[in-house]
């Protein structure tokens, strides 16, 4: 009988999506016990990046070869939409030894420094300047000594992140990939920059963004919103190239995720600023703030370090509802989406914690904001899908230019049942997004799931917006139709959220 032989892998050959994201996170975990589970991000993204960059910068060159040579392919580099300069390429730093770190470094800024930003309308596009992040740890031995740093790139090593061997659709699926891991392990710190991707497909689906459009994200994270929506245009066989993306950020090696993950999608007209989004907006046309299509956002909830008094006068003209109180900035969040938005054709979706509907401290802004009727809909969503925490989301969508039909309106959707939980992991299914947006776009009424709500109704429940109040689903038909591990899961989360909201009453008192 022939003795089987065993097959190895060529690092050319193309690379599925699993075995991308096997390689990924067992790079990863070479970190354990080196650094903290939260600074992974710091070390495996700009690699991930230095790597794809490096290996597209290799297809492209020879191909250039193929059609004219040597001198011909050097010409033809310098106009490519990332340069690598000489010596600043992965596989020199690959073939370094010691001070490894000191290498990288050297890589890193010499890729920033070729790779300017284009000015154009008034807006920085692309660029890779800061785009690696932080660099300080690379060289700092104790931390990251030359012998974990070259397992790293060997690791990486092992695979061509070439287009042809590693499309850009795929390696967008394995850096959200990363990014869920990252936050899994990361626990409560990855909240800064991961949102549920189920509630961001729901929010794109809701927009539905079309060609030529601009989109914004004012607190964007690691882009990923952002994403969501160019993908829900590729998704349809739609032009999503001539989209104008926009995003800022106030954590500086975040925002560096952003940039680098819309690159790795294939994304390269965008814009992304690194500031605070209500002390210094970014994106401005003259004295106003600059306009926008879309606007989709998961600002930080509740914070309570900002400043309040700058806000109060305003020079962008933010507080026209007024000035939320000092420990709670979700509605100043809410007035700079709102001021960003074209006055046309403008909408948005925000996800927000379900307070902002009831807290009474926000009735006077709540009742302004209904009084100017560009609330739209309110989508009230199942608990857990804020990451890591128990208390239940809404969504609100704001539109410009409301039809006729929907003046003075408000819908209400009570999807606080339409939630699976899989892995510890709770998630919209494709059939809950489906059934949510059906009642969006059709506008209509379902028994205890959706209602239109005029706004004198709500002016006579003095504007309080909690969705149970309208859109009301009974207890005991639910109790009659769920399964014992249903109904366990169901009391598990209202729990939850009881002590959620026991902790702030404490904290309203104090």
């Amino acid at each position: 009988m022939a003795e089987k032989v065993k097959q190895y892998r060529h690092p050319d050959d193309p690379i599925t999506l699993d075995e991308l994201k096997g390689f990924l996170w067992a790079a990863a975990t070479h970190l354990r016990g080196q650094i903290d589970a939260a600074g992974y991000k710091e070390y495996i993204f700009p690699l991930l990046f230095f790597k794809r960059i490096s290996d597209v910068y290799d297809e492209q060159f020879e191909g250039f070869v193929c059609e004219g040579g040597v001198e011909y392919a050097g010409m033809q580099v310098e106009d490519l939409p990332i340069r690598i300069p000489d010596g600043a390429h992965w596989r020199d730093v690959r073939e370094v030894t010691e001070n490894v770190g000191n290498k990288l470094v050297e890589a890193f800024i010499a890729i920033e420094q070729a790779n300017p930003a284009k000015e154009m309308d008034g807006r920085k596009i692309g660029g890779l300047e800061g785009i690696f992040g932080p660099k300080d740890g690379w060289t700092n031995k104790a931390k990251m000594p030359d012998n974990i740093i070259t397992s790293l790139i060997e690791d990486f090593s092992k695979y061509t992140l070439s287009l042809k061997a590693c499309p850009a659709d795929e390696m967008g699926q394995a850096y959200e990939y990363l990014v869920g891991k990252f936050a899994d392990d990361a626990g409560n710190t990855a909240q800064e920059f991961y949102t549920n991707r189920t509630v961001v497909q729901l929010m794109a689906e809701i927009l539905q963004p079309q060609p030529n459009e601009s989109i914004y994200d004012p607190t964007c994270g690691s882009g990923g919103m952002l994403v969501k929506c160019l993908d829900y245009l590729r998704n349809k066989g739609a032009e999503w190239q001539s989209v104008q993306v926009f995003g800022q950020e106030v954590n500086g090696l975040t925002s560096s995720i952003a940039r680098m993950n819309l690159y790795l999608n294939g994304v390269e007209d965008f814009s992304i600023a690194c500031a605070d989004t209500l002390e210094h907006p970014a994106f401005l046309d003259g004295s106003h703030l600059r306009k926008f299509d879309i606007v989709l956002a998961n600002p930080p909830y509740s914070i309570k370090e900002w400043n309040r008094e700058k806000f109060m006068n305003d020079k962008w003209g933010r507080n026209f509802l007024g000035t939320p109180p000092q420990g709670r900035a979700d509605y100043a969040f809410l007035q700079h989406i709102i001021a960003s938005m074209n006055e046309t054709q403008g909408r948005c979706a925000i996800l927000f914690p379900h307070g902002v509907l009831f807290r009474d401290e926000e009735l006077e802004l709540r009742k302004k904001l209904v009084e100017i009727d560009i609330l739209d809909c309110i989508i009230g969503l199942g608990a857990n899908l804020f990451y890591n925490s128990p208390m239940e989301a809404c969504i609100l969508i704001c539109n410009c230019s409301k039809a006729n039909s929907k003046k003075n309106r408000v819908l209400m959707i009570n999807a606080v049942n339409e939630v699976t939980r899989k892995n510890a992991e709770s998630m919209l299914l494709a059939e809950h997004i489906q059934k949510i947006v059906n009642a969006y776009q059709q506008n209509r009424e379902l028994d205890g799931f959706s209602r239109i709500v005029s706004n004198d109704e709500i002016r006579e429940k003095k504007f309080n917006l909690n969705i149970s109040l309208y859109a009301y689903q009974s207890v005991l038909q639910d109790a009659l139709t769920v399964s014992k591990e249903d109904a366990i899961n169901v009391w598990i989360s209202s729990h939850s959220q009881c002590i959620n909201e026991m902790d702030e009453l404490i904290k309203l008192i104090k």
